[in-house]
């Protein structure tokens, strides 16, 4: 309601962020866009099949870690991506994968099936951590890492997506990046809207996008 594009969860296998009936209330809830991540599971595959997603993007997971910690190795588990992509793209669902920034994960999506991508910026979020900043040319080469990421999915007709770390102070720079097109954010909002409410957070990150 104050403005965000879609909504992004993430259905672990254990259940720790958000339970099956609350995807499905988003599903009825959510009129623009809803965007379900996911490990590429016989389960989840079940799942987004039944509740239809905009979008479910393969994620990797690791048990005991608190959040998603890099992106899905798509080289090393490329026939087994391949198959959950087929499965849930003939759901009707857009198949979207967790990503390095690195050229050869995003050759290997384009050749699994995916229709986009979502670049993890967690290196990125590290080096502009303003608790402990990075050399300025340090951070530039991430970004140009995460350009050049963007421009070969691009050229390989991937939609691309980013995410990770991302916050109010560093995410201009990443949302000027081309062909990005979205950007899912989620931690800084959320804390930002426990000291201002969660309309205005909303608000002052789309600002922030918009530059």
């Amino acid at each position: 309601m104050a403005g965000a594009d879609g909504i992004t969860v993430h259905l672990r296998g254990d259940r720790r962020h958000i339970q099956d009936q609350d995807v499905r209330a988003l599903r009825t809830a959510v009129i623009t866009h809803l965007n379900l991540e996911m490990a590429a599971t016989g389960e989840m595959i079940d799942i987004a099949a039944a509740i239809l997603p905009n979008t479910a993007t393969l994620v990797p997971e690791r048990a005991g870690e608190v959040t998603t910690e890099g992106g899905l190795d798509s080289v090393s588990n490329e026939a087994a991506l391949r198959d959950a992509a087929a499965r849930i793209k003939a759901a009707g669902v857009l198949v979207s994968i967790f990503l390095d920034p690195v050229p050869a994960q995003i050759e290997a999506a384009a050749r699994i099936g995916s229709q986009q991508i979502e670049l993890c910026t967690a290196r990125y979020a590290e080096l502009t951590d303003p608790r402990h900043p990075a050399e300025a040319s340090a951070i530039d080469d991430e970004l140009v890492r995460i350009a050049e990421a963007a421009r070969l999915a691009g050229e390989a007709g991937l939609q691309v997506a980013a995410g990770h770390g991302l916050t109010y102070r560093n995410v201009g720079q990443v949302a000027r990046i081309l062909p990005l097109e979205e950007l899912n954010i989620g931690h800084s909002i959320v804390a930002r809207a426990a000291l201002v409410g969660m309309e205005r957070a909303v608000r002052e990150m789309i600002d922030a996008i918009r530059g």
